[in-house]
């Protein structure tokens, strides 16, 4: 079996369900020593890639979740202001003044690992997921050239610290905003679209073994259906796998079974008011009537 197929099974062993061009995708990062972006719509499985790679790695899973107004000190590194004024005052009283004290406090002893340098130190090769890149601001971008293309970050008081082992570096973007040339050219890509209804079945029998495979059918043609309407926000797996939990312990046995229980279950589907709305139980029932 060829190594990218080994991965797709090993994967597929832990509950992840990746497709060939996913398999191959994060094969080839992982053989090459790349950054590996994935986009798709939320809910589909970027995030749980990364998870289920440190649990197969049996690596540290370290993330970096993105917004708006993000910078370096909350994901690369900050000083610990607080004991660097105790230790400038110790030394004050010492007779420790001028560049001496300015490098005791500016050593390792008072630095502050964020995620992107607790990634670059860590022993052993971790897992680091920068998880939707796309919702921090462009200026943060130029922050990652340097770890994503080298793997170091350089510090103005200590200098450049550079990774003791690279680590999996997995991104991820839900297409808040484009990203730029500059950042995609440093990873290896893959999209992750809705599944078909082999592999979202195939997913949902890893996840949830208990569900029945009629019940289990019924439940992937309602989501797929479902995603078809026009809606606001479409499910995804992650919603799917909420659903079927929610139906496995409400003990339904058949969607077209309880109306009320089906239109009451859909708050695992459904996330906003609109799309609420837009699925009252007349629809809800067509929808399972066609799935069973």
């Amino acid at each position: 079996m060829s190594a990218w197929r080994e991965l797709q099974s090993e994967l597929a062993a832990h509950g992840y369900v990746a497709g060939d061009d996913l398999a191959m995708a994060l094969h080839l990062a992982i053989s090459l020593g790349r950054p590996l972006l994935l986009e798709g719509a939320a809910g589909v499985g970027k995030t749980d890639l990364a998870r289920t790679l440190a649990e197969l790695k049996g690596a540290p899973l370290i993330r970096l979740q993105c917004y708006e107004g993000l910078d370096a000190s909350h994901a690369i590194y900050e000083w610990n202001y607080q004991r660097q004024l105790l230790a400038i005052r110790a030394a004050a009283e010492g007779g420790i003044t001028g560049p001496e004290a300015e490098a005791r406090i500016f050593s390792e002893d008072y630095l502050m690992a964020r995620p992107l340098l607790q990634a670059l130190r860590a022993e052993e090769p971790a897992v680091l997921l920068i998880d939707e890149i796309d919702r921090a601001d462009e200026e943060f971008e130029a922050y990652l050239l340097e770890i994503l293309s080298e793997f170091q970050v350089t510090i103005p008081e200590l200098g450049t610290i550079k990774a003791r082992v690279r680590p999996y570096v997995i991104l991820t973007a839900n297409g808040t905003r484009d990203l730029s040339d500059a950042l995609r050219r440093r990873c290896l890509y893959a999209w992750i679209g809705y599944p078909d209804r082999k592999t979202e079945l195939a997913i949902l029998a890893a996840r949830h073994p208990e569900v029945e495979a009629r019940l289990a059918g019924q439940i992937i043609g309602f989501v797929q259906a479902l995603r078809r309407e026009e809606l606001e926000k479409k499910p995804g797996v992650a919603e799917t796998l909420d659903f079927a939990a929610a139906l496995a312990g409400l003990g339904v046995n058949d969607l077209t079974d309880d109306p009320e229980v089906l239109q009451a279950s859909l708050v695992t589907l459904l996330k906003t008011q609109s799309d609420r709305a837009a699925v009252p139980t007349e629809v809800a029932q067509r929808l399972a009537g066609k799935a069973a």
